[in-house]
């Protein structure tokens, strides 16, 4: 299995100290996990362009950008301009994101495809040739803070195992409800990106709080 990550989500900083928050973190980890809501694909608004334009300067960590939008590959360009590395995009929204991963492609962007938890991993079984990364929702997407979904670890092996029957590289990142309790069942299910929000920023030492989710893994490794 791939080496993990953790990947923190800046939904769940303070918005009055992005910068400095952000700068907390990459003292531990290259992988900052970006959700972009547009309020109608979720219930939800959370940042935008100018925000991520905004922090490119001050981060060398890799941008994963998570698009909870209704048209998720509309502001492709735009992102990349941005300082987006990673677009993953929900199935939900593009049903055949064929064209969508050769958008992104053509921006310079990586691609990745996304699950809420009602979704079948069938739905993102036939795609994932191209992708780098499949993203599987361990909470209903559109809000931070929620509990870890359990049932979705049987999608998480089926993906796991899929990926590697067809000789294909892609990680596998699971986002929602990821503490120091789940974690370690999400990494033996065989994803390999955590993403963790409260978690990390909801500590007073956010590096700190991504040590102790890493040493949980290292015990199990």
């Amino acid at each position: 299995m791939a080496p993990f990550r953790i990947a923190p989500s800046l939904l769940a900083a303070d918005f009055s100290r992005l910068g400095e928050q952000v700068a907390e973190v990459e003292k531990e980890t290259d992988l900052l996990h970006l959700d972009v809501m547009d309020g109608h694909f979720v219930p939800n608004l959370s940042f935008g362009i100018p925000v991520i334009a905004s922090l490119r300067p001050l981060s060398a960590m890799k941008f994963d950008c998570h698009l909870m939008t209704t048209n998720p590959d509309a502001y492709l360009t735009e992102l990349a301009r941005a300082g987006v590395d990673l677009v993953t995009m929900h199935i939900e929204a593009i049903p055949d994101p064929t064209q969508a991963a050769a958008r992104a492609q053509e921006a310079g962007l990586e691609f990745g495809l996304v699950l809420s938890p009602p979704t079948p991993i069938g739905a993102v079984l036939p795609f994932l040739e191209l992708v780098s990364m499949v993203l599987i929702m361990s909470v209903n997407p559109g809000f931070g803070g929620q509990s870890f979904l359990t049932d979705v670890l049987d999608k998480v092996e089926e993906a796991r195992n899929w990926i590697e029957s067809h000789g294909l590289s892609a990680d596998i990142e699971i986002d929602g409800g990821i503490t120091a309790s789940t974690i370690a069942s999400a990494r033996d299910a065989g994803a390999n990106i955590f993403v963790a929000g409260t978690a990390v920023f909801g500590d007073p030492d956010p590096a700190a709080a991504i040590r102790n989710l890493r040493a949980t893994l290292e015990a199990r490794e």
